[in-house]
């Protein structure tokens, strides 16, 4: 069975372990267990701590399904995250305010085989993303939109136009480089599923394919705009069989079915199997 592409990323703050074991029981495709934001300074240590044992105590199935969120490279916790997640089994790290290729090799020099979720969130981070997208470790390009409204002194709250550059940059990049398409930032509002859904409808307009989370009930809703439709559905199914009852020449409702069409159709299906 083919490893299908996560959609949703749900952030549990890594010093509340009571919160690890619900989050992987919840719908969601990973749980990133979050040392940098979510924890205070003074927390640091205790957190790293219980994120680590949840790691050594989880099935490997289970651990596929977990990122953490390690300090940056500038902080005097990131050597310690990495050294400490190193003998934990953790197996994906997202590395916040990446800025250079440079700082994932950093990463890769205190866990050789982790696969990295890279974080933009930074006008610097920006103007070295393609460096970052193709730099080995690399597996995906996560956008931080607020802290990217911040560095640019843009109004999050007024409208997203600022951010659309920095958005399109992003995903060309993660194209280029063979990745899968990029990860969306958070909405924060938790009680609004009209701002969630604009939110995400806004991403993929630009090529964004999965969306961070910070509560779970975000979850659901984010997989279900995510689901082609039944119209979509079957008319992915109507061009397959054209193209397979006439190899390069079909047409279907009066148009041609070229390449361009067939391969449309096929991540339609694809995507219809989460």
């Amino acid at each position: 069975m083919a490893t299908l592409t996560p959609r949703t990323y749900l952030f549990v703050p890594g010093n509340r372990p009571e919160r690890f074991t619900k989050a992987l029981a919840s719908p969601t495709d990973i749980v990133v267990l979050d040392l940098e934001d979510a924890v205070s300074a003074e927390d640091k240590g205790h957190a790293r701590e219980s994120v680590c044992e949840q790691l050594a105590g989880t099935r490997p199935e289970e651990r596929a399904r977990v990122v953490v969120r390690i300090n940056d490279v500038a902080s005097h916790w990131h050597t310690m995250d990495l050294r400490a997640l190193l003998q934990s089994g953790a197996t994906q790290v997202m590395l916040p305010k990446a800025e250079s290729g440079s700082q994932i090799a950093s990463v890769l020099s205190g866990m050789p085989n982790a696969r990295v979720l890279a974080l933009i969130e930074s006008a610097r981070g920006v103007a070295a993303v393609d460096e970052i997208a193709m730099a080995p470790g690399v597996v995906r390009l996560v956008f931080g939109t607020l802290d990217m409204a911040l560095d640019l002194d843009l109004d999050i709250e007024s409208g997203s136009e600022g951010l659309a550059y920095a958005a399109g940059r992003i995903a060309v990049a993660s194209r280029v480089a063979g990745l899968v398409a990029p990860v969306a930032g958070v909405t924060p509002q938790l009680d609004d599923e009209t701002r969630l859904l604009a939110d995400l409808a806004l991403a993929r307009r630009f090529g964004f394919g999965a969306k961070l989370c910070i509560h779970p009930k975000q979850v659901a809703p984010v997989h279900r705009a995510l689901q082609p439709s039944p119209e979509a559905i079957e008319w992915a199914k109507r061009v397959l069989a054209a193209e397979a009852a006439s190899p390069g020449a079909a047409k279907l409702d009066g148009r041609m079915v070229d390449r361009p069409v067939v391969l449309q159709a096929e991540r339609i299906l694809s995507r219809s199997s989460q």
